[in-house]
């Protein structure tokens, strides 16, 4: 199970308590400064702003590739080491919303990974150090360092993806 934690609600599905669980003006502020970072084709301002506006951690030399999405409600649970890459649209999400609950979550990616295009990462989720995460994958589960992994369900592709570094 990832690490998560969960809040029931008593009535409706969690989705109509957001502004219960999260200010308006706080999504409006980070949908605002995700949408800008989204296309800026400068690396260092849109780590500059991730870090200033969403008070996300993110490491030096970290690449965002361009339209990936962290999450809009609850960034700040975002953690992202040195020299990783983001790739394409990939989505990082730090919350989810059920029906009978919604849950919280610290999103963790170690230092000199990669996660491919079209990737989706739940909340609770650590990615250690030197792994890759092929395109197109969910990752609902924690990835070891060194590993490769891949799909969805996700699965381990093979261990030590960088030999003799």
């Amino acid at each position: 199970m990832r690490r998560t934690e969960r809040y029931p609600v008593k009535t409706g599905n969690s989705l109509w308590h957001i502004y219960k669980t999260v200010p308006f003006w706080k999504v409006v502020k980070n949908f605002t400064v995700i949408q800008m970072a989204r296309y800026t084709p400068f690396l260092p301002m849109k780590n500059w702003m991730y870090r200033t506006f969403l008070r996300m951690k993110v490491g030096e030399k970290t690449a965002f590739a361009l339209m990936v999405m962290p999450d809009i409600m609850f960034p700040e649970k975002i953690r992202v080491g040195k020299n990783s890459v983001i790739g394409y649209n990939t989505t990082i999400l730090a919350h989810e919303y059920l029906i009978t609950e919604y849950r919280l979550g610290v999103v963790s990616i170690g230092d000199h990974v990669m996660i491919g295009a079209n990737t989706t990462i739940l909340p609770g989720v650590h990615i250690g150090d030197h792994a890759v995460v092929a395109a197109g994958s969910v990752v609902h589960k924690d990835v070891e360092a060194g590993t490769v992994v891949g799909g969805n369900p996700l699965q381990i592709i093979s261990k030590d993806p960088f030999p003799e570094q």
